[in-house]
């Protein structure tokens, strides 16, 4: 007999369904009745979990930048101070997003979109964000940039539009390839910092 999930476990079965509808049916599909059938667990468990939708979508997008960081893994970027190992590690990171997880790619496209058109849920999504920036503008001062905010906002920027070409746009069946993406963080770094 197998156990039911409780607590945390439960919360993260829910959370991943939420992800998998999203990916697979958009934000129409994601209901909490969808989300019980998705996760296997009984009618109302969502329900007592997320009582409302913006609940549920706060779910989401927590579980969602749990996975993303899981993925990007900034600790693996390296200190910043070796340029080299920091591009190598950015193309490490992309790559593996890109081939490995394009699911969460879509679903991060559909909560952004959603995001807005609810103001509720744009400033839950844009708070569980940071998490993302303050290490990369500790990695764009550790490798000498003079203008690190800025250097993060053009990285993060190029990075944005590279995921959505290949996740939803015109590039969704030309992946680049690490050595690639190498280049570009190459190309992209030198000319922020110099050679």
């Amino acid at each position: 007999m197998t156990a039911r999930p409780t607590g945390s476990d439960r919360a993260e079965l829910i959370a991943d369904a939420a992800l998998a509808l999203l990916a697979e049916r958009g934000m129409r599909g994601l209901t909490h009745r969808a989300v019980d059938e998705r996760a296997g667990l009984p009618q109302g468990s969502t329900s007592n979990h997320a009582r409302t939708r913006q609940a549920l979508l706060e779910a989401a997008v927590r579980r969602l930048a749990e996975r993303e960081g899981r993925v990007l893994a900034p600790g693996g970027l390296g200190t910043g101070t070796d340029t080299s190992e920091l591009v190598a590690g950015l193309a490490r990171a992309l790559h593996r997003y890109l081939t490995h997880h394009p699911e969460l790619l879509v679903c991060r496209y559909e909560l952004a979109l959603e995001a807005t058109r609810r103001p509720e849920l744009r400033e839950f999504f844009d708070a569980t964000g940071m998490q993302f920036r303050a290490p990369l503008v500790a990695l764009m001062t550790a490798a000498g940039s003079p203008a690190p905010e800025r250097h993060t906002l053009s990285l993060v920027a190029w990075c944005e539009g590279l995921m959505f070409s290949c996740a939803a746009g015109s590039y969704h069946r030309d992946e680049p390839s690490e050595a690639e993406l190498r280049t570009g963080f190459g190309e992209l770094l030198r000319g922020m910092l110099g050679p």
